[in-house]
């Protein structure tokens, strides 16, 4: 098929709404201008219609925030259509960045005394304890390799796939997510095995040996070799 005669602008009908495909080889400007003549000619609604959800893929085209805006405003001009997602295969270098550190995990050897707060965007070991009034945060999970006397939150930014473990699990607080879990009555003393605490099936946080992990996370190996 020639250029000349390639479609920009492909748009199915789904039983959610609509899907637009948008060709990432042509200029912006040609794919608006075969977005608006497409949206003209197919769609004149009436008053009582109802609202059509609208899904938007971009291929391999980065979007600024200036274009993306253009298209939304674009597909919205028609009152009974809404965009629900625009989606691109690329991301910017600072989503890449941001990306890359809330998936690696960072290692920090210290004491978190009291009155200290120590904040990662991923996953965090802490070869180390943490003290009564020390605070730990990860967007990601907690691995202490000490004692955990003060508080720690996991999924800091709302993953509660989380996970804490802790050498010793004597904590004054846990929060997974946007889970909090009561200090309970006692804690496992020190020299016994290590524990983890994590979101079960019931959607409560919960403290266990370390070893039954598997079974609620079997895919759970962000350790080398796994856990």
């Amino acid at each position: 098929m020639s250029k000349r005669n390639q479609q920009n602008v492909m748009i199915k009908g789904t039983k959610d709404g609509l899907t637009l495909h948008l060709d990432d080889s042509c200029s912006f400007h040609e794919l608006i201008k075969e977005l608006e003549t497409k949206l003209s000619a197919n769609y004149n609604f009436q008053e009582n219609d109802p609202i059509i959800s609208v899904k938007v893929h971009t291929g391999n085209r980065f979007l600024t925030e200036e274009q993306y805006e253009e298209i939304q405003e674009l597909i919205q001009t028609k009152k009974k259509l809404s965009v629900e997602s625009i989606t691109s295969n690329v991301i910017s270098k600072d989503e890449a960045q941001r990306w890359k550190e809330e998936n690696e995990i960072t290692t920090i050897a210290r004491i978190v005394r009291s009155g200290q707060i120590l904040e990662v965007p991923g996953d965090l070991l802490l070869i180390g304890d943490v003290n009564p009034g020390g605070t730990v945060s990860a967007g990601g999970n907690v691995f202490i390799m000490g004692v955990l006397k003060g508080i720690v939150h996991a999924g800091s930014t709302g993953n509660s796939g989380a996970v804490i473990a802790a050498s010793v699990m004597k904590p004054s607080q846990l929060r997974i997510a946007g889970m909090m879990h009561r200090t309970p009555d006692q804690y496992s003393e020190e020299g016994q095995e290590m524990e983890c605490a994590f979101i079960d099936d019931s959607n409560q946080i919960i403290v266990d040996k370390l070893q039954v992990l598997k079974k609620y996370r079997p895919n759970f190996d962000r350790l080398e070799g796994g856990l």
